[in-house]
Formats: structure tokens, sequence, C-alpha cells
């Protein structure tokens, strides 16, 4: 499919030069490099899938001559020396599936303009693969190991292979972002990626602290609310056990115990170790050396609740008794035009769109068109007919 659109695959070369920057002062000669470029291409590397507390290991950056290893565990080497060009809105920068890239670059004091994500341009061209190994594949013969995804990259000196792989994701993504930037013009998408690429980009803030936020994922049906409340607060006292665990064992939390093997636990409330040892998810190492506190844990929430000590959190139903409907009547009106217009439903509202929408309905075309990103092609071919659709659900 994708070389029916592109024209087939061929065979493409490249003869960049890989640079490894591992001192302050080599940042200037970074800067100068891609400084009179229009466009390069980034990505980064962290060590999340072995330490409790991720840190930001390399930034790769590569023009069509050059490409760059920032080492960010080096003392003084850092992203922010590059501030400036980063924020510039007019120099593109193509990145593949950017959110959590955004999120190691804010929180390191860095924010992103004139961003183009490869991932969400080819997924809202509907095409059948959008992971970077198939796209350099199909559109330029060329074969991206993926064996080193979950290496531990915060290892000094970095192997050859990795650092090969590290040049990798990025000494293609130029001659990607470009390719797909086109099959964008054609299909007559480009504007509408480049607004979900800005909203990328304002929305981007440092990593949620992992403490935060938790709420297990409960199956409901045919729960009572006793077995239910219990549930949900096993599963918010598992997670702050999972996270001193993991915290003490320099380990991320997913790897000592699992959302899965939480809810699991939640939810089947094991009575002993051969139980609890069965429950999806749960590592045999966490029952030999953590059982009996899981075991004395779910016994405490369980008396606790039966006495009233913990009850389940108010879970208020929305204040707009018709928001739930502006959503139906959106969703179905969006798969409807993007059949008739022949593009992914996305194209014509994204998910964050349809929510705004529903929550806020517009009063008039004028209040449409300052939503934002919403942008002067959705306002001009879909304006009218959303406020009209709304309008009766205000």
């Amino acid at each position: 499919f994708l070389q029916s659109v592109l024209g087939g695959a061929s065979s493409f070369m490249t003869s960049q030069n890989v640079v490894d920057v591992t001192r302050p002062e080599q940042m200037a000669d970074v800067l100068r490099a891609l400084e009179p470029v229009r466009e390069f291409s980034v990505d980064v590397e962290a060590d999340s899938m072995h330490h409790f507390r991720a840190r930001l290991c390399f930034v790769q950056l590569g023009t069509d001559a050059d490409i760059f290893l920032t080492d960010t565990l080096s003392e003084g080497v850092s992203p922010r020396a590059l501030e400036k060009l980063f924020a510039d809105p007019n120099v593109t920068k193509f990145f593949h599936a950017a959110q959590g890239d955004l999120q190691y670059l804010a929180e390191a004091g860095v924010r992103v303009r004139g961003l183009f994500d490869t991932h969400r341009a080819v997924t809202l061209l509907g095409w059948p693969k959008n992971g970077l190994a198939d796209l350099v594949k199909e559109k330029l013969g060329a074969t991206l190991k993926k064996e080193h995804q979950q290496a531990d990259f915060s290892v000094r000196p970095l192997p050859p292979e990795l650092r090969e792989y590290i040049s990798d994701d990025v000494r293609y993504l130029n001659e990607v972002g470009r390719w797909v930037r086109e099959a964008c013009v054609t299909a007559d998408i480009l504007e509408e990626v480049q607004l979900d690429c800005d909203r990328f980009c304002e929305e981007a803030a440092a990593r949620p602290d992992p403490a935060a936020g938790f709420s297990p994922k409960l199956q409901r049906q045919g729960m009572s609310k006793e077995t239910l409340t219990t549930a949900w607060h096993l599963g918010q006292e598992l997670h702050k056990l999972r996270l001193a665990w993991a915290e003490a064992e320099d380990l991320p939390m997913g790897r000592v115990l699992s959302n899965m093997a939480i809810s699991a636990i939640a939810q089947k409330l094991p009575t002993d170790l051969r139980t609890l040892s069965k429950a999806e998810g749960v590592r045999g190492i966490i029952v030999r050396t953590h059982g009996e506190e899981i075991l004395a844990l779910i016994n405490k929430v369980q008396a606790d609740v039966k006495s009233g000590a913990l009850v389940m959190p108010d879970e208020r139903k929305s204040t707009d008794p018709k928001r739930r409907k502006r959503e139906e009547v959106l969703l179905e009106w969006r798969k409807k035009t993007a059949t008739a217009r022949k593009v992914a439903p996305s194209v014509v509202l994204s998910n964050a769109l349809v929510g705004e929408l529903a929550t806020t309905p517009p009063q008039s075309l004028e209040t449409l068109s300052k939503v934002p990103f919403f942008g002067q092609k959705r306002s001009s071919l879909y304006g009218v007919a959303l406020v009209e659709l709304l309008t009766p659900f205000r």
C-alpha cells in the first residue's frame, strides 16, 4: 500500500557523520551545524525500563550531513543549549511518536515548536503500518534493528551496537519526514496534522509523578458496592506499596507489580500465597518477598470497608446531563463525515476536539473558530454543520 502511494521502495544510502557529544563546549559546534538548516530530526533515549526515576540519557539530532549523539548524562551537556532553536516555529523538527520525547525535553527546560510528528501523520493518513522501522523499510528499502528498544541507555561507555541503534533513529528520519509530509499535502490533511503537532507541543509538560493519579482498572459489572469499594482502596494501597518497593530496588514500578497484577489482586482478593501466585500478572518473586504483606493488606482493607472506615470516593455524575449526548452525536457525525471525505475520523475531529466541543458546545461560528487547535480549515468545512448539530443539546 505504501509503495503504491509513494512510488515504491528504493535503496536509500546515508553517509552522515556521527558525532559523540560528551563535553559542554561541543554544544556550540552542534548549534553552528544546525542553525543553517530549516529542518532536522530528533529522538531521545531514557533509562525508564531499568530505573525507578527515569533519566534523559541521549538527545539525538540529525541533519542530512550529520548525526549528533548528545550524551545528557555527561556533566554540562544539556539540550538547553539549543533552547532557542527548538523553540523556533520556522524550523521543522521531525520526530516519530513525539509525545513522550516532548515530556523529557520539557522536563529539561526545552519547549519545542515547529514539530512534525511522522507517527501522528501516518496515523491520520490511515496507513496500515505506522512504526518507524516499517516506514523506513517501505519507503527507503533499509532495515532498522529494533532489538535494543528496551536496552539500558544509561550504560557508559555505550556499547557500539547501542550507538548504532540510537544513530539509526534519526539517520533516516529527515527523508521519511519529507516523504510523509508530501503525502499529507497530496491527501489534503497537512493542516490537520500540523494542528495536532502544535497541540502536542503546547500540552507537553514534565513527566507525571508516578505516585499521582493512579486508579485501578476494575471490571465493575456484577460487583457489589462493598466489593467495589474494597477493590478500589486495595488498588490504591498496592500502588503505594509498589512505589516503595520499586524505589528501594531502583526498578520501574511496573516491573515490580504491574497494573494488571494490581487489578487482579484487587478483584480476586487472594486468601493465601497459593492463590496470590495464580493471580494474573503476579510474579513469583513478589509472592516470595512481599506475599505476606499483601495478604495482610487485603485483610486490613476488607475490615476497614466493613467497618465503614473506608468508603468509595464521591463519583458524582457530570453536572451537565447533556454532555454524554453531545459526545455521542459528535462521534456519529465525525464517522459519517470522515467516510464521505475518505479520511480517518481524527482528521475531521481529533478526540481532544470531540471532548472540548462536548464539554463546551459553541454558540456561534465565531466561538467555534476560537476553539484551540480547531483551525480555519475545519471552520470553513464543518463550522455551520457543527453549530447546527450541537444547538439542540446546549
